[in-house]
């Protein structure tokens, strides 16, 4: 069958139902490249099948790791013989180039077996991404880097120690990339501001259940205690918190209702009172989430009548992932509020797109937009437009469902890397998106 090159979208229809969201994209990164830690089998439930995690499971397969599909979402890895050439190899530099969670089998690969080699690893052009945190912290644990000129990335070992390590940045990957590196180091680690996002609580819960030792996950002071070898385990991913927070947005946006099933409230942070503040009401009934239709919300003011500034941080702050959600849901809400993305400088550059549907949006500079809501006074107008990255897309989904008309967008495998059958889910809450061919 050929492949879909847009989504063609009948906007203006309320949608109503039940969706559970799928299983956690960025956690799948990370516990997929932990199976290289162990020859044993590792079985790891509810992975979505999505573009970037389908390419990295993919990316296993080529370094010989044996993987076998159970059922839907449900895998098996054995990575028992590890072909160390793929490394080198075309095939490697050409996927490894075009995929960010690549850059997770680093410390898994050094950690047993002292080398790991990465071209510059992709992923969405949301602004410059790091990877010093990854690699200072392996070179802090005994590790030889080594970059070219040909932006290939080396590290190697012929031992791994225990050390004191301070991230510059809590970056989710870098802590999960130095936890892999140092479960079987010699000796105790500490990781200092590590990250604490629910994602790194379930890699850490994953590797002790493995047989590694490890204290502090779900603080910013983890500490290791290496072990000689890790064994197999069974894994269970949680719901992807990013797609329940544009669930949110969408339902606020087209004014419809919908029961966002089997949430973890616990483990959103701040993203339920975040959509709070621009007016949207959520019910929190017990494992569920249920966002009833409002034909109007209002967005609050600080507690000085000052306009709202919704801001992005490290979990359990707001997610710098849904900052293109938050504009969106806000763009038919009453009030103004100021928008602030402090991460990446080019994640924002959306907003024309939203405004040429008629959106208020002054963007002030590259990390900051300010939305004025249009109050349902009137709606948005469907225009063609294409997908910049993948949670952009998501939000200009979200505002051609609210359109009245029809609208398209191109570039949707953009999209379908982090989001599972998108299309096909929503239209069974009566949303009407066809794949163009």
């Amino acid at each position: 069958m050929d492949k879909p090159i847009a989504f063609s979208i009948e906007g203006g229809h309320k949608l109503s139902g039940e969706i559970i969201p799928q299983g956690a994209k960025n956690e799948a990164l990370q516990v997929i490249c932990a199976t290289l830690l162990t020859d044993e089998e590792v079985i790891i439930n509810n992975i979505p099948e999505i573009l970037d995690v389908l390419k990295l499971i993919d990316l296993l397969k080529g370094l010989n790791v044996k993987v076998d599909k159970l059922s839907k979402g449900s895998y098996r890895f054995k990575a028992d013989n590890i072909n160390l050439d793929y490394l080198t190899s075309p095939d490697f530099n050409k996927m490894g180039g075009s995929l960010r969670g690549s850059l997770m089998i680093v410390g898994p690969l050094l950690s047993r077996f002292g080398w790991a080699r990465l071209p510059t690893p992709g992923g969405d052009k949301i602004g410059r991404r790091r990877l010093d945190t990854h690699f200072i912290g392996l070179s802090k644990l005994g590790a030889e880097f080594i970059y070219d000129s040909s932006y290939v990335y080396e590290v190697k070992a012929k031992v791994l120690k225990g050390a004191d390590i301070l991230l510059e940045e809590p970056s989710v990957t870098g802590t999960a990339n130095i936890v892999m590196a140092a479960v079987m180091a010699e000796g105790k680690t500490t990781i200092y501001n590590a990250a604490c996002e629910p994602y790194i609580q379930q890699l850490c819960a994953m590797l002790s259940s493995m047989g590694a030792v490890i204290t502090g996950a779900g603080t910013n002071y983890i500490s290791i205690e290496g072990v000689k070898k890790l064994g197999g385990t069974t894994h269970q991913i949680l719901p992807d918190i990013i797609e329940i927070g544009s669930f949110i947005g969408l339902a606020a946006l087209t004014g419809s209702e919908i029961l966002i099933k089997n949430c973890h409230p616990h483990l959103l942070g701040l993203i339920p009172t975040t959509f709070n503040k621009i007016g949207i009401n959520i019910d929190i009934l017990k494992n569920d989430l249920l966002i009833k239709a409002q034909s109007h919300y209002e967005i609050t003011k600080s507690i000085d009548k000052s306009i709202l500034t919704i801001y992005d941080g490290p979990w359990p702050m707001f997610s710098p992932d849904l900052i293109s959600i938050i504009i969106v849901a806000a763009i038919q809400a009453k009030g103004t509020v100021l928008v602030h993305q402090k991460m990446f400088e080019s994640r924002l550059f959306f907003v024309d797109k939203l405004i040429d549907m008629g959106a208020q949006i002054i963007l002030c500079d590259p990390h900051r937009a300010t939305v004025i809501g249009l109050d349902h006074q009137s709606s948005l107008r469907p225009i063609s437009m294409s997908s910049p990255d993948i949670r952009a897309g998501v939000a200009l989904l979200i505002a051609a469902l609210s359109a009245e008309g029809r609208s398209t967008i191109y570039n949707i495998d953009q999209i379908n890397r982090g989001y599972e059958e998108i299309d096909t889910r929503l239209n069974l809450l009566g949303a009407k998106i066809e794949r163009v061919y």
